[in-house]
């Protein structure tokens, strides 16, 4: 199976795909100045846009990591992702707390989702 690789940099991409799974890296907020809910507000939207660009979506989310900063945030990031998250499509998810690349960074997320059926056209 082939691999297809997004938006690539020097030492990421934004998406991999591969038999039928697509796997994003860590999404951030665009706005790094919010409190935690708009972070996470903004880092589900890029997992929306990311997803969407490889015709997906969160309902077949298989997984999420959650690295946040502060676990005093996680009730309140928990509030936005659960008004997210497709009801009956519930990811397996771990949520950990983790030193980030620069201190404004509240939360950061890593999803991996199946893809449609890739006998249709291509992606």
């Amino acid at each position: 199976m082939p691999i297809r690789r997004l938006h690539t940099e020097t030492r990421y991409s934004e998406a991999v795909l591969h038999s039928g799974t697509v796997y994003l890296s860590g999404q951030l907020a665009d706005n790094l100045d919010g409190d935690i809910r708009q972070q996470t507000r903004e880092t589900l939207a890029s997992i929306d846009r990311l997803l969407a660009e490889v015709r997906t979506d969160k309902t077949r989310l298989l997984s999420a990591l959650i690295h946040l900063r502060d676990l005093d945030d996680y009730a309140a990031m928990n509030e936005v992702w659960d008004a997210w998250v497709a009801p009956g499509c519930a990811p397996a998810r771990t949520t950990v707390q983790a030193l980030m690349y620069a201190p404004e960074v509240r939360i950061e997320i890593t999803v991996v989702a199946a893809l449609p059926d890739l006998s249709g056209p291509d992606l």
